[in-house]
Formats: structure tokens, sequence, C-alpha cells
């Protein structure tokens, strides 16, 4: 097959202990999906679950050991971190029971949904989509993906989040509104799900700005953690 000019390259995130990597069709997000973090936007925290999609180009894939270099995005003067858990589907389906998400996951990782905030906020309070706040260049980091089997009781893990040295989220796995199986459940019903997508899972309270010469230091227990340093435009 021939084409106009050469496509782009796939994206793929390295896994913990082998040598093929795991290339990315798609990411799903399920937005204020923690109690706490959902109440400081401004809900009460019991909202069915909704979704958003970000480009599969957008993830900034972070290597063991690494600090990776995430890029100030333009347009914005109020850049958010919201970390997350997030479930990388081995197996795909439509209408997957909850019951029977965990044999779709292929394995999880740390990842980081980053959002131009005022963005955001200016498009709801016209109304209009908020793709401009979420799915823009590198906004998706994602660090290395640890499988399943390996990966430990994923469901009562803590997530955290520092800056600079110092907390700025932190909290369980277990204080999802919707669980990882529900949500699979959810996405399932929407779109047909396969193999390559990332759903990442929802962040805790704390969210905050980040600036440029910001480190940010995120984990999940039992994965590999992810590290990022914001860099000027």
């Amino acid at each position: 097959m021939s084409y106009v000019f050469p496509p782009a390259p796939a994206v793929s995130v390295p896994v913990v202990g082998r040598a093929e990597r795991f290339p990315v069709r798609r990411i799903y997000c399920v937005g204020r999906n923690y109690v706490e973090h959902a109440k400081e936007m401004g809900f009460t925290g019991r909202e069915a679950p909704f979704f958003f999609l970000k480009p599969a180009d957008a993830a900034v894939v972070v290597n063991p050991g690494q600090t990776a270099t995430l890029p100030y995005p333009s347009l914005t003067k109020d850049l958010h971190h919201e970390i997350e858990l997030v479930a990388c589907i081995g197996k795909g389906g439509r209408n997957i029971a909850a019951a029977d998400a965990r044999s779709h996951i292929f394995g999880y990782a740390v990842g980081l949904d980053m959002t131009r905030r005022d963005l955001q906020a200016e498009m709801k309070k016209q109304g209009r989509p908020w793709c401009i706040g979420k799915a823009f260049d590198a906004s998706s980091p994602i660090g290395a993906i640890t499988p399943a089997e390996q990966a430990g009781d994923i469901e009562n893990a803590e997530i955290w989040l520092q800056v600079n040295g110092k907390d700025r989220q932190r909290s369980t796995v277990s204080k999802l509104i919707w669980n990882i199986g529900e949500i699979i459940e959810h996405v399932s019903r929407a779109w047909e799900l396969a193999p390559g997508d990332l759903i990442y899972t929802g962040t805790p309270e704390g969210v905050a700005a980040v600036v440029a010469g910001d480190t940010l230091v995120g984990g999940v227990g039992g994965l590999e953690q992810i590290s990022l340093k914001i860099q000027a435009a």
C-alpha cells in the first residue's frame, strides 16, 4: 500500500518486564469520578459517569526511571494536573459486564490528564464542547504499563501526585465513584472497545495549577511512577 505522505508512527507504551510495547488506539477519560474531586468542581459526587476522548498522539510516554519533558501548552494561563489510574485494554468488546471487565484488561499504568482549565471553563460557560481544554497536544502523559497479574490489589492502591516534592493529590483507588469494572461496562455500551484502548479512570481531589519549571512525580501503588518537568513554551 502506498500513501501520499508517510503515516505517523504508532504511539506505544513500554510494558514492565517485556520487550514488546503496547500500541495505543484510543484514549478515553472518565470525568469527576472521585467524590471529593467532584465536590471541589462544584458537584455532589453522585452524578452518573460521563466520558471524553483524547487523540492517541496526545500521549507523552514516560519511560521507567526517566523524567520526561512536558511542554507548557499554548493559549492557557491555568494548566492543571490530574493524576489518574489508567486501565489498558487487551481484549475488546461491546456491552462488557462489570463482572467480566477484568478479563479485558491487559494492565495498568499511571497517567496524567492535563487540563487547560481556563479554556475548559470558558467553553462550559458558553455551552460549547470543551475539547480545547482537554484534548490538546501532550495532554495525556502515561508511564510504563504493569501487566494486570503483576499489579497487585489495584482496587485499593494508593494514588498520589507531588509537585516539586510536596503533596498535591493523595487518595486511594477504592474511592472511585464508579469502579474499574463499572467504568468498562459504561464505556463499552457507548463505544466498542478494542486492544490498545486506554481508559483514564478519574482523578482525586487536589487538582491545581502548574507552571514552567515545576516537576511532577506521581504514582499508584504497585505501578511504575511517572515523572515530568514542565518546560516553558
